[in-house]
C-alpha cells in the first residue's frame, strides 16, 4: 500500500460524489479518529492553530474516506495520513514536515528531514504508523472535544 496520494490536478476533490469538502483558503487533514497519537495531534493542532487555518475530519468518516480513496489511499490503512491545502495532497511524513513549523517555532528543528529521500521518510513515518497503536494506545478524537477542537472538526 502506498503512503503517497496519487497525483491529482487541483480541487478535483470537489468533484467527487459525496466529497463534502470546499473551503479553499483552509487546510484540511484527514486522520485517525480512534488513534490516541493522532488525537493528541488534533489537540495541538487546535490549541496552536493561531490563524485558524486548518480543519481535521477521520479517516473513517464519509469525507475522510471518499477523501482518502480519491488520492488512492486506503482508508482503513494506518499508514493514511492526508493533507490537502491549495487544492494539493500531501501524505505521510512529507505532509507533516510541512504542517508541523506552521504550529510551533520549535518543530522548524524537523527541517533537516525534508533532506531525507521520500522512501526513507516513507519509512520512518511506516513505522510510527504500523505500531501506534501499540505504543500510544487508542482515543477517540471525536469523543467529547474541547470547543476549540470541536470548531475545527469537518465531518
Amino acid at each position: 500500500m502506498t503512503m503517497r496520494p496519487v497525483a491529482r490536478e487541483a480541487y478535483s476533490y470537489e468533484a467527487e460524489v459525496g466529497c463534502g469538502w470546499s473551503d479553499r483558503s483552509r487546510v484540511l487533514l484527514v486522520m485517525d479518529g480512534d488513534c490516541a497519537l493522532c488525537s493528541r495531534a488534533a489537540r495541538f493542532i487546535a490549541a496552536h492553530d493561531s490563524r485558524d487555518c486548518i480543519r481535521i475530519t477521520t479517516a473513517q468518516g464519509p469525507l475522510g474516506w471518499a477523501l482518502l480513496s480519491h488520492y488512492g489511499l486506503a482508508p482503513d490503512d494506518p499508514e493514511s495520513w492526508l493533507l490537502i491545502e491549495d487544492g494539493k495532497a500531501w501524505g505521510s511524513l512529507q505532509a507533516i514536515l510541512l504542517l508541523a513549523p506552521r504550529l510551533h517555532w520549535a518543530f522548524r528543528a524537523l527541517a533537516p528531514l525534508t533532506l531525507l529521500p521520500l522512501w526513507m521518510q516513507d519509512w520512518l513515518y511506516a513505522r510510527i504508523a504500523r505500531n501506534r497503536y501499540a505504543m500510544f494506545g487508542r482515543d477517540d478524537l471525536c469523543a467529547l472535544p474541547d470547543d476549540v477542537l470541536k470548531r475545527r472538526l469537518v465531518s
